[in-house]
């Protein structure tokens, strides 16, 4: 299956196939909590810590999470406000889904499960009420299409098959290779948020008929970011446990220009946030960077 084949291309600016996502940053309510939760359940790693921030990692010493904490923030319900639905955390290979899914039942963690066609997924939320995916893709020969839309939907998830792929060995952490895989957002209005992440910071539209949602990616993947209208509202508000902000990593200072020009030429604020990046905030109030690998 070729890029090509599916999809629908913004009509300027298109982020590189390239593009892949970076850090995300959380906004939590007790710092020593959600490192506890997001080492033990999550199987990551403090690399770094100060009083109001810890920054976690995977057995690579890649960071993958940021959490941020200050006096007064409280815990979010689910599906209560708009910004993050969930951020998803990508596994290189079945086996090590298997290994996390035992991992969880060992420990004893709730967790809701899905098969995607695309992908396997598990999911949980955090002690503030943050939804966090666990997935693994399947092989992209086996993507199907509709037309020139790609094909997703949600089905029960096999998890005895998923746990025994992971053979005999444990699980002892996010392995090398894992990365964000995505990010998926309430946002008030579809078509809103297409005006911003398809038309301004350039987004292909690969999933367009899944109820209520629209999903969006660079390279032909199956979605980088998705949005839904699921939730009613209102914005977070800045008190609440949230996601701060969400990094797309493009491979040069030009790309990061130049989508940062896009986003300014379709009426969005842009800020220079040095070392050839850029930050722009979605129309919920989600800040979103464009972060360049090299120069």
């Amino acid at each position: 299956m070729t890029q090509q084949s599916y999809g629908i291309r913004p009509g300027g600016y298109r982020l590189p196939d390239a593009t892949h996502l970076g850090v995300v940053r959380l906004q939590v309510s007790n710092l020593d909590r959600s490192i506890g939760y997001y080492e033990q359940v999550l199987g990551l790693r403090t690399a770094d810590r100060t009083a109001e921030r810890a920054v976690l990692v995977t057995a690579a010493e890649s960071p993958l999470v940021e959490l941020h904490t200050r006096p007064g923030v409280t815990s979010a319900a689910r599906r209560a406000t708009l910004g993050l639905y969930h951020f998803a955390i990508l596994l290189p290979d079945r086996p090590s889904l298997g290994r996390f899914i035992r991992h969880l039942a060992a420990i004893g963690a709730h967790a809701g499960m899905a098969d995607h066609l695309v992908s396997e997924a598990i999911y949980l939320t955090d002690p503030d009420g943050l939804g966090i995916e666990v997935y693994a893709d399947r092989p992209r020969d086996s993507w199907q299409v509709n037309g020139s839309e790609l094909a997703m939907t949600t089905e029960p998830l096999d998890a005895a098959d998923v746990a025994a792929s992971g053979g005999s060995e444990p699980w002892t952490g996010m392995p090398a290779g894992t990365v964000v895989g995505h990010v998926h957002l309430h946002v008030g209005d579809l078509d809103e948020g297409a005006a911003f992440y398809h038309d301004a910071i350039g987004f292909d539209k690969v999933v367009w008929s899944y109820p209520g949602a629209l999903f969006l990616s660079a390279g032909g993947y199956h979605h980088h970011l998705g949005t839904n209208t699921w939730s009613r509202g209102p914005n977070p508000a800045p008190d609440q446990a949230r996601l701060l902000s969400w990094d797309i990593r493009v491979p040069r200072r030009s790309d990061a220009a130049a989508a940062a020009a896009s986003i300014t030429a379709a009426g969005y604020q842009v800020q220079d946030d040095g070392d050839g990046a850029f930050r722009a905030v979605d129309p919920w109030g989600t800040a979103v960077r464009l972060v360049p690998e090299a120069d």
